[in-house]
């Protein structure tokens, strides 16, 4: 390849072209493509022909030898079951969320407890001063984490070879360069690049390496898509700045579930783990009000109960206003189009509000009935009745379709001191009631629940 010659990357897929186009031909996206400059091609030999490894042959997959992959355990245990039991020994992990959502403090909180390994940090955003302002904050001195601020790939692989650490950590790493690139720090090529040479050293040590990235506008990480495909885990750090709550969510584990969900708060001296978010989550005024109910939802292997607020009002302008926070959008207007259809309520002219109490994003279909009951109590003005929740997922129909781990829900909302609970009906098969002590109300239809809950 010529020496300054340029090529089109698509910043989506990282896909290459020679020359420009509008949509990239390989993902579809729009806009996407941007010019870098080419790297020369270099001559390669085969593993064979240069003599440092035996050719690989295929294996049956009966003879291939398994055993349990060792877990480094982080302090936080909310990480730990989002990890999937731990850091895997030479596993790259990506961490993303919004700015100022406590990426870099969730990371630094928890190698500032590690004792038993040197730990390497690297900043290409932040100064070696800033770093230990935010380590005082938090109150966790610690003599084995070296900091070092460069944004040189070449210089950062010589501090780990000088150091030989236990663990990297690299913020972020869309700011890390390689020498070896014309192209700028954070372009498809150079994030490519970095991240290939972070996979290869962490599988030939054995050293896991953890990275911090950004997101862009749509909440995406930001970066070629084979940035993800690189990376063992992908976790997404996110909740409202306005808010104390933040969720750890796994989109891509390859040693774990990526079901699993971890809750912090946010407080003065770092993040605080919520173990048991449902007390954290509902209010405890004892006032019943109208257009709050709560479900019970689930999320990996833990059940919370969770509040759905709802507000319904007069369309004061012409076109009936849809606000939804921490619930999916569309899903709300299905729920309004079967409660008119199917029961006869008439929302077509009236404002709908809904929100999820905490800041939480929810997309369980087992709170689809609780959010009708919501919008339905502020619609009639009733309140639900105190100490009740529910769990079911409603069809077009009308009908309240079973939802998985019911019997979970039950327990989480026997142990906060509901005393009645509204499941879907032939959902409790196999399920042992006779040991809980809690109301279990069966409805199959939309009209039985309103009549359980206001008749």
């Amino acid at each position: 390849m010529k020496e300054g010659k340029t090529v089109w990357f698509c910043n989506s897929c990282g896909a290459e072209s020679p020359k420009w186009a509008g949509r990239c031909p390989s993902c579809g996206e729009w806009n996407t493509m941007v010019e870098e400059k080419a790297r020369p091609a270099k001559k390669t030999r085969t593993i064979a022909a240069a003599g440092h490894h035996a050719a690989s042959r295929p294996v049956p997959v009966s003879e291939i030898e398994t055993s349990e992959e060792a877990r480094i355990r982080m302090p936080s245990a909310e990480l730990n079951r989002v990890l999937g039991g731990g850091l895997v020994a030479g596993s790259i992990i990506l961490i993303g969320g919004e700015p100022g959502i406590g990426k870099s403090t969730l990371v630094l909180q928890n190698i500032l407890s590690i004792k038993s390994r040197t730990i390497l940090y690297v900043s290409g955003e932040e100064s070696a001063r800033q770093i230990k302002m935010r380590a005082d904050r938090i109150g966790r001195p610690s003599d084995n984490v070296f900091i070092v601020c460069e944004t040189s790939l070449q210089s950062i692989m010589e501090h780990i070879e000088a150091l030989n650490p236990g663990l990297v950590v690299v913020d972020s790493i869309q700011t890390i360069a390689s020498d070896d690139l014309e192209s700028v720090a954070g372009s498809v090529s150079q994030v490519r690049e970095c991240a290939s040479q972070l996979l290869k050293y962490a599988k030939e040590s054995s050293v896991p390496v953890m990275l911090i990235g950004h997101i862009t506008k749509e909440g995406s990480i930001a970066g070629p898509k084979v940035l993800e495909h690189i990376v063992d885990a992908v976790l997404q750090f996110e909740g409202d700045s306005q808010h104390f709550y933040r969720l750890l969510r796994a989109i891509k584990n390859r040693f774990g579930s990526t079901s699993e969900l971890g809750i912090y708060e946010m407080c003065q001296r770092g993040l605080r783990e919520v173990s048991n978010p449902s007390e954290m989550l509902l209010s405890h005024s004892g006032e019943e009000l109208s257009g709050v109910a709560v479900g019970v939802t689930v999320e990996g292997m833990r059940p919370f109960l969770i509040e759905a607020q709802a507000l319904v009002s007069t369309a004061a302008y012409g076109t009936p206003q849809r606000t939804v926070n921490g619930f999916d959008y569309k899903r709300m207007n299905m729920l309004l189009a079967v409660l008119e259809k199917r029961v006869g309520f008439k929302l077509a002219a009236k404002d709908v509000f809904l929100n999820i109490a905490g800041g939480l994003k929810v997309s369980d279909p087992a709170l689809d009935l609780a959010i009708i009951c919501a919008i339905l109590s502020s619609n009639v003005d009733m309140p639900v009745p105190a100490r009740t929740c529910m769990a079911g997922e409603v069809g077009l129909s009308g009908e309240i379709r079973p939802v998985g781990r019911v019997e979970q829900r039950i327990r989480e909302a026997e142990k906060l001191g509901m005393e009645t609970i509204l499941i879907p009906r032939h959902n409790l098969k196999g399920v042992d009631v006779s040991s809980m002590s809690i109301r279990i109300v069966e409805v199959a239809k939309v009209e039985e629940a309103f009549r359980a809950l206001f008749a």
